[in-house]
């Protein structure tokens, strides 16, 4: 079975949170993903060390992260209902591209690339 990867923009980092007596850890980062007609956003869990890892990582960055999916069944009791839920865990990423270029950085390309000359051609 290959791994699972998704692709997205990085939208919102959440600071790492602990839980229960164990301290287990969770941190959320949500990756935007341009559809067209819409905007998707995609909830990615680092769980227990890899909550770290997200240090690396900038709001604006393009990622992939391999994850794999969790799922759980849920009743509070037995005459409840049943829920499922999912949570995509991630695994591993790699920044595939970095935040978009201001506007500054881009007319600073602009003129290097016009080399000495400081007159415009037209």
């Amino acid at each position: 079975m290959s791994d699972a990867k998704v692709r997205g923009v990085v939208h919102l980092i959440e600071e790492t949170k602990t839980y229960g007596q164990k301290g287990f850890r969770k941190r959320l980062v949500v990756l935007e993903q341009d559809k067209g007609s819409f905007t998707n956003y995609v909830p990615v869990e680092f769980t227990r060390d890899a909550c770290d890892s997200v240090d690396e990582m900038k709001k604006g960055d393009e990622v992939e992260v391999t994850y794999r999916l969790n799922g759980r069944r849920w009743q509070k009791d037995a005459n409840s209902e049943v829920k499922f839920f999912v949570n995509v865990e991630a695994m591993s990423f790699q920044v595939v591209g970095g935040g978009g270029a201001s506007a500054g950085s881009a007319n600073d390309a602009f003129a290097e690339a016009g080399g000495e000359d400081d007159d415009a051609p037209f």
